[in-house]
């Protein structure tokens, strides 16, 4: 049986995008109190417009590598470009959302002793040398490639949090995302679900690059949402 947290006051970075827009009707749903921040880079008020009117949420416009003061019991931060066309466009500026917006977001955790949960990725591991990849894995990694900016970016952020845990005995939480997919993924985003449906819905060839060796594990995005909030009610470690 699933133990369920009393009413919480929670912050997502990002969640007026594709994930955080789903985790904030999740907590809605769940009852909570929840502060949606987004800088609205890839995320759209389009993807929270039906929450908008919800007594329990409140939607503000805001980058994360600027400080954030507000009053909450949890923080999610998911704010950052997570296709490689976005990501790619400014990479100068995704590097900088992942740590100096993990740095801000650690720092307010640390200040009102919140729980954080960071959204880190498969791309920590690099071009694996090793399928399946296990937690113990380090990767093979490139710091100066052309995806290095998000890449980098969130193996810093892990760090920091860790070292957070370990200086501060921050309650963290640390994700790491393999492939989603769902309602409201971005369309031109450039990744394979995406692409692969808007080339069926306009009737074109299914374009596999290579030669259609690759793997991929998917994971529809309601499931990601559930864990995301079972790792966050789950005790400390």
């Amino acid at each position: 049986m699933r133990h369920y947290n009393p009413i919480q006051r929670i912050l997502v970075t990002g969640g007026a995008g594709f994930l955080g827009s789903h985790l904030c009707e999740r907590l809605l749903a769940d009852g909570h109190e929840v502060i949606c921040a987004d800088n609205f880079f890839t995320g759209t008020k389009a993807n929270v417009a039906h929450l908008l009117d919800h007594p329990r949420f409140e939607l503000m416009r805001h980058d994360v590598t600027f400080p954030l003061y507000v009053e909450v019991d949890q923080i999610y931060n998911l704010a950052c470009p997570a296709s490689p066309i976005h990501y790619q466009h400014d990479p100068v500026q995704t590097t900088k959302t992942s740590v100096h917006g993990a740095i801000n977001m650690l720092g307010l955790a640390k200040r009102l002793r919140a729980k954080i949960f960071q959204a880190s990725t498969s791309e920590v591991y690099g071009d694996p040398a090793v399928h399946p990849q296990v937690e113990s894995y380090w990767g093979n990694v490139n710091p100066i490639g052309l995806r290095s900016c998000y890449d980098e970016g969130k193996r810093c952020a892990e760090t920091l949090f860790f070292d957070y845990h370990r200086q501060h005995r921050l309650q963290i939480k640390v994700a790491r995302i393999f492939n989603t997919y769902g309602p409201r993924m971005h369309p031109n985003d450039g990744r394979v679900v995406s692409n692969f449906i808007v080339q069926a819905l306009k009737g074109e060839d299914i374009t596999i690059y290579g030669e259609g060796q690759q793997t991929r594990s998917f994971c529809f995005v309601s499931d990601l949402i559930e864990g995301f909030v079972r790792l966050m009610d789950s005790p400390p470690r």
